[in-house]
């Protein structure tokens, strides 16, 4: 019959365990020396503050700028008229959100609402002569997203070799949409932004790939159930 461990032997022996245990764990998580060092700026960064200055403000813009002073992020209400290369152009239309700005101080997107009828609420990022990729969702519940091919910068001479923020040649090539009605699509597009291929869910509710002509119109397309759903009826 074996001898009985005591409660001290156990113990002993389980404590001797969780050392070695924690031992090991230590060992495996410590860095090779010197091997974070040039990726290392501080072992102990700012994380939180000590205090809050305010509990609130109210402003109507507040600007972030870089040590040079330069603009790199602007929340207002509304926000200023876009900048590029330079040169502050009119905005479409009148917008509140957030705005960021490259190191030259060029618009590179943002968060806004815009101050429409029945507002809307736009995400985008920027080339550096147009728009790159966007979210739109629109007062009537359609809801698009894009991504544009970047015109060749052009500087123009009447802006003083300034970078163009019109930018013919900045195709939307790739969009993806819910339409106000619900009916959801991919559409491939070619140079001159008009959809050639589209991936979508007919009324039916049949899954469909349609080839679009020049002038957009669908002259062929491959929906399997509405072709097995027809011959099931001719049988």
């Amino acid at each position: 019959m074996p001898a009985r461990s005591s409660p001290y032997m156990l113990f002993g022996l389980v404590g001797s365990c969780a050392l070695c245990a924690l031992a090991f764990a230590q060992d495996a998580k410590a860095p090779t020396p010197g091997k974070y060092d040039r990726l290392i700026l501080s072992r102990s960064p700012q994380i939180k503050v000590d205090k809050v200055d305010h509990d609130r403000l109210a402003v109507r813009r507040l600007d972030i700028v870089d040590e040079k002073g330069i603009i790199r992020m602007t929340l207002g209400a509304p926000v200023p008229e876009p900048i590029v290369d330079g040169i502050q152009y009119k905005r479409v239309f009148p917008a509140s959100g957030l705005l960021v700005f490259d190191k030259d101080g060029s618009e590179r997107g943002g968060y806004v609402v815009a101050d429409i009828e029945g507002s809307a609420v736009a995400n985008v990022q920027d080339h550096a002569n147009g728009d790159a990729i966007g979210w739109k969702i629109m007062p009537d519940g359609s809801v698009t997203f894009q991504i544009n091919e970047r015109a060749p910068i052009r500087r123009e001479p009447e802006l003083g070799g300034r970078i163009a923020p019109d930018n013919p040649g900045a195709a939307t090539r790739v969009k993806l949409s819910v339409a106000a009605n619900g009916t959801p699509s991919i559409d491939l597009a070619d140079k001159q932004s008009r959809p050639r291929l589209r991936l979508t869910v007919t009324e039916q509710g049949f899954g469909s790939i349609e080839f679009l002509n020049a002038d957009g119109k669908v002259v062929d397309s491959i929906t399997p159930e509405l072709v097995a759903a027809d011959k099931s009826k001719k049988r």
